[in-house]
């Protein structure tokens, strides 16, 4: 029974193994904890009934009380006898976690928090599958089977997690699976009986067989195999082609876009799309509404010291139905619903969708979307909007100022306030706002003090180009410069009305282009915005566009929020939009210097100041600029091994006599000055290298076994007929390695790069144009070379892991199958 009961153990360590792609979901560790207290309970009560010989149906019951005495433990509902029995309370309790489970997978997005109720069926569901391997594994002796509840596991991430598993849990998980159906294949090798060898050596149970060796190196390729081909192939998880050409490793091909809705970065994808250097369609809009609002489709509402980030939205499916909008009467507020419909393209890929004002009712949407009440947005963590069509109701809230004004102020206990009005410690900032709000009584006095700030009155201007700072802080930077784009202003503004204590944060969506058609708006990339949004008691979030209107295309303005650059006798209506460029003069007292001409660019604060657009290069190029410099390396290295050869072929010493004087005795003396050797033999080995080379290179046959001599007189009765001056360099250089090799003094004093040059030039001459151009841009010696030292280090890699594996052989984890006390 030892080896029934180790298998029993591998199949709870391969359950375990096999749910670790669980580690994409939760952002903590939790679940693998409790998971392994479950899982161990499940797989030592199997053991304790196999070892009591109980029948197959005992050992499943037992460990289905195991699994539920370690949930009882594990999840206690306080009302367990001794604190471990489980009692009806503690079923009842087990199911509310159940039930609060689904709501919990509604409203998290991955990663998900520990929750005990998300804890609790994920340790559950673990638990059930390490019983029904165990059954499957041990029981039935079908291990195979038992990779379906595996793969029942690695299904849940891959089901709710929008990105791609990722490798590392897959090859775990696929490695439990592998230990799994080794260990079977062991012990049943062990059943038979003792092994032997062809020449009657005993096999150890444990020392595998060569079909057995070949088994498991097809499991790792094939493992390997999975996990590199959807990396590489375009159109399973976007491919590496997408990866480099787009520069964010996402897959769509835009800064900023894709993945889940917490992930992207609004801020990124608004300034890539803005600095796009074609301008592309992204949504088709209809409204019934005569002059609509911005259309919106994402909040950054988390400030940290480096700007605004984006949270993660919550929310129930948009077929269950929307919550309607306060329709409480008062006085200056104006609520009218519309209806409208909206068409995204391809290059609108995100996992977020545009709508006007507060939705009330969604059509034509799948439960993949969801809609959060608190952010207002229409969301998915499992889809993206790309070529989308839906239709949608909406109510759209316009205020007057004096009902604004009659709002009051949040208590300083309020959540929102504490969540929405925290801002990192500046304080040239706190300064500004604090002169900015002095003598303001209500909170729509202070926003505006701070709205009408940003205007040219005050130095502010809307530019594509900004000066960098020297505060360290971009906030600050961007206040003294006063210079920017339209998210410099909506976080901007955000932060100094945080600041002064009322609740803000930053929307995204587009403006309305160029005015309505007769198939609605088209709107393009360039018609990208953002802007503030402000809290007020009792009317919800009121948006104020803070960017100079002429720097916006299709800008609108409101009642409570009108263009601080326009003249006092234009303001609009309450609820009534204004348009600039239509009865707003805004556009001409920019003056002509103003860049009216020039689109939004967007940056957000803290995401750095950009300068000058650069030009904007196709995602190829660097490939090709890669390629071209790889296909470069051979030569580079053909170029260097000849330079370095010739430069110590050339300097061969001769030996020379040196006129030395008349000694004392009046005759005359000179002195002969000889040649080192070792040198002479090393420059003719480099001259007769490098003509080997020549001859690879130039598709001249090369025989390792032939002397020097004989290869030197082959190659002059060969290649080098027409040529005498060549033979005889060849001969040259057959002779010198000749007598480098096995002479007692080499030869000197014999111009070798000259005899090398001869040669090259005749074979050269000779050959044809491939040839040529294959020596010069990929010389086959050195791809020869290449190949020769890759093969043998492989052939060392293989021999050093044969013998760091015959060394540790004894300690194989299938030893622990091996009946070693009946040996």
């Amino acid at each position: 029974m030892t080896a029934t009961r180790n298998l029993g153990f591998v199949a709870a360590g391969a359950t375990l193994l096999s749910a670790a792609p669980l580690s994409a979901i939760f952002e903590r560790w939790t679940w693998l904890i409790q998971a392994t207290i479950a899982v161990a309970v499940v797989a030592g009560v199997a053991a304790l009934t196999r070892l009591v010989r109980a029948p197959l149906w005992g050992q499943a019951l037992g460990m289905l009380a195991g699994l539920v005495l370690a949930l009882t433990w594990i999840f206690p509902s306080g009302g367990e006898l001794v604190a471990l029995v489980p009692t009806p309370a503690t079923f009842a309790h087990f199911g509310e976690l159940v039930g609060a489970s689904a709501q919990d997978m509604r409203s998290y997005r991955v990663k998900v928090p520990d929750t005990p109720p998300l804890l609790f069926i994920s340790v559950l569901g673990i638990g059930g599958v390490a019983l029904v391997v165990d059954v499957l594994s041990v029981g039935l002796r079908r291990p195979a089977l038992a990779g379906l509840p595996m793969l029942a596991i690695y299904s849940v991430p891959v089901a709710v997690y929008v990105d791609s598993v990722p490798a590392v849990p897959f090859v775990v998980g696929a490695a439990g699976y592998l230990w799994l159906l080794v260990a079977d294949n062991v012990d049943r090798v062990r059943r038979f009986g003792r092994r032997f060898t062809g020449d009657g050596r005993d096999v150890d149970v444990w020392e595998s067989s060569p079909l057995a060796a070949a088994g498991r190196r097809l499991a790792v390729v094939g493992v390997a195999l999975a996990v590199v081909l959807p990396l590489a192939v375009p159109g399973m998880t976007g491919g590496l082609l997408d990866t480099l050409g787009s520069g964010t490793g996402n897959g769509t091909g835009r800064a900023g876009q894709g993945g889940n809705p917490g992930r992207v970065d609004l801020f990124a994808a608004l300034s890539g799309e803005l600095n796009q250097s074609e301008v592309a369609d992204m949504v088709k809009v209809t409204t019934t509404e005569s002059g609509p609002f911005y259309l919106r489709f994402g909040v950054a509402d988390q400030l940290e010291a480096d700007g605004f980030r984006v949270g993660s939205p919550t929310g129930q499916a948009v077929t269950r139905g929307l919550p309607d909008p306060p329709q409480e009467a008062r006085e200056g507020v104006e609520q009218r619903r519309y209806r409208a419909t909206v068409e995204t393209t391809k290059n609108f890929a995100m996992p977020l969708l545009p709508v006007y004002g507060e939705p009330v009712r969604i059509e034509e949407l799948g439960g993949n979307w969801r809609y959060d009440p608190a952010l207002q947005l229409v969301f998915s963590n499992r889809d993206d909007s790309r070529e989308k069509r839906y239709s949608f109701d909406y109510v759209r809230s316009t205020y007057s100022p004096a009902a604004l004004r009659r709002a009051t102020s949040l208590p300083a206990d309020h959540p929102l306030r504490l969540r929405q009005t925290a801002t990192p410690p500046v304080s040239q900032v706190d300064t500004l706002v604090a002169g900015l709000v002095r003598g303001e009584r209500t909170d729509y006095d202070k926003v505006r003090a701070i709205y009408d700030y940003f205007s040219s009155d005050n130095g502010f201007s809307y530019s594509l180009t900004t000066k960098g700072g020297t505060s360290g802080q971009d906030i600050v930077d961007f206040l003294n410069n006063k210079a920017g784009f339209c998210q410099q202003y909506a976080a901007a503004m955000a932060w100094l009305v945080r600041a002064a204590g009322i609740p803000a944060r930053v929307a995204f969506g587009f403006t309305n282009g160029t005015g309505r058609t007769d198939e609605g708006y088209v709107l393009t990339n360039r018609n990208l915005h953002a802007w503030t949004e402000v809290y007020f008691d009792g009317m919800g979030w009121v948006p104020f566009d803070a960017t100079p209107a002429y720097g916006v295309q299709g800008s609108t303005r409101s009642a409570w929020a009108p263009d601080t650059d326009a003249p006092e006798s234009v303001t609009p209506e309450p609820g009534a939009p204004v348009t600039p460029g239509e009865n707003d003069p805004s556009a001409e007292a920019a003056g002509p210097d103003r860049p009216d001409r020039e689109t939004d660019a967007g940056l957000a604060v803290g995401a750095g100041d950009p300068t000058r657009q650069a030009p904007v290069w196709p995602w190829w190029t660097a490939g090709v600029l890669v390629l071209l410099g790889l296909l470069a390396v051979p030569a580079l290295r053909r170029a260097a091994l000849r330079r370095r050869r010739g430069t110590r072929v050339a300097a061969v010493p001769t030996a020379t006599m040196v006129d030395a004087g008349t000694g004392r005795d009046g005759v005359e003396r000179t002195i002969v000055v000889g040649v080192d050797p070792d040198r002479a033999r090393a420059d003719a080995h480099a001259a007769w290298d490098e003509l080997l080379d020549t001859l690879v290179d130039y598709r001249v046959r090369v025989d390792r076994t032939e002397t020097p001599r004989a290869t030197a007189e082959r190659l002059a009765a060969d290649a080098l007929t027409e040529d005498a001056a060549a033979a005889a360099a060849a001969r040259l250089l057959g002779r010198a390695e000749e007598r480098a090799r096995y002479a007692r003094d080499p030869l000197a004093g014999e111009e070798l790069a000259p005899a090398l040059r001869s040669v090259r030039g005749v074979l050269a001459a000779r050959a044809d144009r491939r040839t040529r151009v294959l020596a010069t841009v990929l010389p086959p010696s050195v791809l020869l070379r290449w190949r020769t030292a890759v093969s043998d280090t492989s052939s060392r890699v293989v021999a050093t892991t044969g013998d760091a594996r015959y060394r540790l052989l004894r300690w194989d984890p299938r030893r622990l199958l091996a009946n070693r006390a009946a040996r």
